[in-house]
């Protein structure tokens, strides 16, 4: 039981960082004129996608996090947003480099996670873009900061400003992290691989799920049943393509849009799903 909150805790303590640098980023912007947004948008291009997919890569989920924060001030693109959450894989590397025999199963992983999120970021964000002129996009990014930054007297003390955002994002991840926690710990991992449907074209369905689950101990225990040989190759993709870690929780703290956040979590979850029985297909086929 103290493991539990102990592993809560420094779960925890590894996101503060992360929140801290998105906080102070979104409210230094509000201080930057409309024209300055228009020609970062202008530049931003195709890189945000990209940028996106390859820093989520890194194992562990404070990009994820980051991402979302920027992407309730409008600091970065939907499509951004979602191949960081596609591309993150948490826990995931740190244990097949535990397993060293299969080390060779990591690369394909990561390879089709950075493709997927790549595509499905820059295709998202072409569609948004030819919905949106540029004028547009420079109104909602300057108005979803300054509803971020209201009440906050960040031109006076936007330290302190930073800070009262960050502890309490901190402390709501806390309360999440802790009844999840609970909850696998009572529930028990055991019990979570009994129905996980092994052998079943349709356990993508079910590993896509659990992916969603914003804890690491879902990425722990969806590689180690991977290489167990419990969850195929197609089903661990399209688990760790939807484990995007705490930052969809994130995302719906911050982001009050709650009918945006459901389709980006429905986007999230369908990929994963797609992507892992087109992959039970194709090796059916072969």
């Amino acid at each position: 039981m103290l493991d539990v909150l102990l592993d809560v805790i420094v779960d925890g303590l590894k996101l503060l960082p992360f929140l801290f640098v998105s906080y102070l980023i979104i409210e230094l912007i509000e201080h930057k004129s409309s024209e300055k947004m228009e020609e970062t948008l202008k530049k931003s291009g195709v890189f945000g996608p990209i940028i996106g997919s390859v820093l989520g890569l890194i194992p562990q989920c404070g990009f994820s996090v980051t991402a979302s924060n920027l992407y309730a001030g409008r600091v970065i693109t939907v499509g951004t947003l979602i191949a960081v959450f596609l591309s993150t894989s948490d826990e995931a590397i740190p244990i097949f480099l535990a397993h060293p025999e299969s080390i060779g199963k990591l690369f394909p992983i990561l390879i089709i996670k950075f493709v997927v999120a790549l595509i499905v970021g820059l295709l998202i964000d072409f569609v948004f873009r030819k919905k949106h002129s540029l004028k547009e996009d420079v109104e909602d990014l300057n108005e979803h900061i300054h509803h971020m930054c209201t009440d906050c007297h960040c031109e006076d003390h936007l330290f302190l400003s930073v800070l009262k955002h960050t502890l309490n994002t901190f402390l709501f991840i806390l309360l999440i992290l802790l009844v999840l926690n609970f909850a696998i710990y009572f529930i028990g991992e055991d019990n979570l691989a009994k129905i996980m449907m092994e052998g079943n074209i349709l356990q993508p369905f079910i590993t896509s799920l659990i992916g969603l689950i914003p804890n690491c101990a879902s990425s722990v225990l969806l590689t180690e049943l991977y290489i167990e040989g419990t969850v195929s190759f197609a089903s661990i993709i399209s688990g760790l393509l939807t484990g995007a870690g705490i930052g969809i929780v994130v995302l719906f703290k911050i982001n009050k849009n709650i009918k945006e956040n459901l389709k980006i979590l429905a986007t999230v979850y369908g990929v994963g799903v797609l992507c892992g029985i087109v992959i039970e297909i194709i090796k059916f086929l072969i």
